[in-house]
């Protein structure tokens, strides 16, 4: 199909240059493979862009970059955006708005270097942007799934894959009862109306998680645009004292703390008291604004200035949590959580949201967090072998997910790279039982879901270790099984680097919660879908 036998190969980067440089190795190693299978075809790379010898990594690391590279390029030519770093999409989205040739986004395989949480970002901010693209994956790009998909993009100039584990609403057995009770629930919401928080949106480049105003007022909910800076105004009234009674009541409640000495590289009690400060900041300016739901971007602003948000996210998004008194003594959200959605992830927000009233409203435990699909691998459970996935975030993971709770909770510095002035996780393993799962999304400029059921397996400690190792060992871990749904075709059809997770009893509880929020999303006006198992 193409006479001039060149492939075009960009990769996006980080804003980040420490991440970049990390991340450099492991591009470096795919783009290598790659260049093999296309070799193997008949194919060669033109690199859009080179190795920056004093950057020392060869990403497209800004917006700006991005389009000046893009106008350098043949618009005709086949590209394949290859990914094995997390990625800022707004680095390559213009010039792929504008891309005439098929365009293929690829990632590695590969757990630590995070290249499949940025190819899903990219894959869902290209579905809101209505940019056609195909999608791939692979561990070493010489596996048959891989190999095959590959050719039928190279000739057809798209991929065709595997979507037979979807359901549409409409054609699922909902019973009428359901449906009604689902109305009542919807148009309540709607006419409550309700505030989402948003401390400055879309500075992690997630094109995909901004939702247009006018979908999300649709829906009864409506945004306070806040500013990060006036959070951390805020977190300067905060006493030492107030802080460290919020430290001591985690302490009580034996969560435990990997306190070291030194700040640049450790964890530090007085970056755990910075991070108590913003949780009792952030629980204050949500009752300021009536927010029913906030999100902290943290990124590309507060990292320059304090500590990381993640422990305070953990702590807003967990019903039993440290109490928070406004100047007068009165307080605040008292024995409620605070659905925080983390990164910004406007979807994950209204997703949050709906959630926890629902939750309650059905009498199940309302935590909800949200997770990077980051990796997984089989693993034999008694005696079947399950496909387990490693679920993941830096933040937002409640205690109350956790084995143990609060006392299987610990807290360990966030990665130097992305976290120079330090702070902790919430870190912990999840509980086996059973899940509802679920992903709003932005596609023909409309709001869409794709929900089923899960399980949350236990697998023994050198396991998770491992998987650990294999990711990222200071943030909490998910251990989860989604019956009916293979990873290709999760990888194939889920459109965010985000996946929303909360618990549901029994099996059987886990299904008919499920078609209770589908049927509410449906009230709501979302185009919503069925993913695997539902019986």
């Amino acid at each position: 199909m193409y006479a001039r036998k060149k492939i075009l190969v960009v990769a996006s980067g980080d804003l980040r240059l420490d991440a970049n440089r990390a991340g450099w190795e492991f591009q470096k190693s795919m783009e290598e493979k790659l260049q093999t299978a296309l070799a193997d075809l008949g194919y060669q790379i033109e690199r859009g862009h080179q190795y920056d010898p004093a950057k020392q990594h060869g990403f497209i690391d800004s917006q700006k970059m991005g389009m000046e590279v893009f106008k350098n390029l043949d618009p005709d030519l086949p590209i394949i955006v290859a990914e094995s770093v997390w990625q800022y999409t707004h680095h390559v989205l213009p010039g792929l708005m504008t891309h005439r040739g098929p365009i293929l986004t690829l990632a590695n395989w590969e757990g630590i270097s995070s290249g499949l949480v940025g190819m899903l970002n990219l894959n869902g901010s290209l579905t809101k942007a209505e940019v056609a693209y195909s999608t791939l994956w692979s561990k070493d790009f010489q596996d048959d799934f891989f190999k095959g998909k590959l050719a039928e993009w190279l000739t057809g100039g798209t991929i065709i894959h595997d979507n037979s584990h979807v359901l549409a609403y409409s054609l699922a057995d909902i019973s009428a009862k359901t449906k009604e009770s689902a109305e009542r629930f919807a148009n309540e919401f709607m006419k409550d109306k309700a505030i989402m928080g948003v401390f400055d949106e879309g500075c992690m480049g997630m094109f995909n998680a901004i939702v247009p105003d006018k979908l999300l007022n649709r829906l009864g909910i409506f945004k306070e645009r806040l500013s990060q800076s006036a959070l951390y105004a805020e977190m300067l009234t905060v006493c030492q004292a107030e802080a460290r009674h919020v430290l001591e009541w985690l302490l009580a409640k034996g969560m435990k703390f990997s306190w070291g000495s030194n700040p640049e590289i450790e964890l530090t009690e007085e970056q755990s008291v910075e991070q108590c400060k913003m949780y009792i900041a952030a629980v204050r300016i949500a009752d300021e604004f009536g927010c029913d739901t906030i999100g902290i971007q943290y990124q590309q602003g507060l990292k320059d200035l304090v500590a990381a948000s993640d422990l305070a996210e953990g702590l807003l998004n967990n019903s039993d949590r440290p109490p928070v008194y406004n100047r007068e003594g009165v307080e605040l959200f008292p024995k409620t959580l605070i659905p925080h959605f983390n990164e910004v992830d406007e979807c994950s927000g209204i997703d949050a949201l709906i959630t926890t009233r629902l939750w309650k409203k059905m009498g199940l435990p309302p935590e909800t967090t949200l997770h990077d699909i980051r990796w997984g691998e089989e693993y034999r459970i008694g005696d079947r072998t399950e496909f387990v996935w490693g679920f993941l975030i830096s933040g937002a993971a409640p205690p109350s997910h956790f084995i143990d709770g609060y006392a299987g909770a610990s807290s360990e510095r966030q990665p130097p790279m992305y976290f120079k002035k330090g702070g902790g996780s919430l870190k912990g393993i999840s509980k086996p039982g059973h899940i509802v799962w679920s992903r709003i999304y932005i596609e023909g400029d409309e709001l869409c879901c794709d929900l089923g059921i899960g399980e949350v397996v236990a697998l023994p400690d050198l396991e998770t270790q491992r998987r650990w190792n294999n990711t990222t060992p200071v943030w909490p871990i998910m251990h989860a099984v989604l019956p009916g749904i293979s990873r290709n075709q999760m990888m194939a059809r889920h459109k965010a680097n985000h996946i929303q997770v909360v618990y549901a009893g029994t099996k059987q509880s886990a299904i008919e919660a499920a078609k209770v929020k589908a049927a509410v999303l449906d009230s709501l006006g979302i185009q919503t879908y069925f993913c695997g198992e539902l019986n």
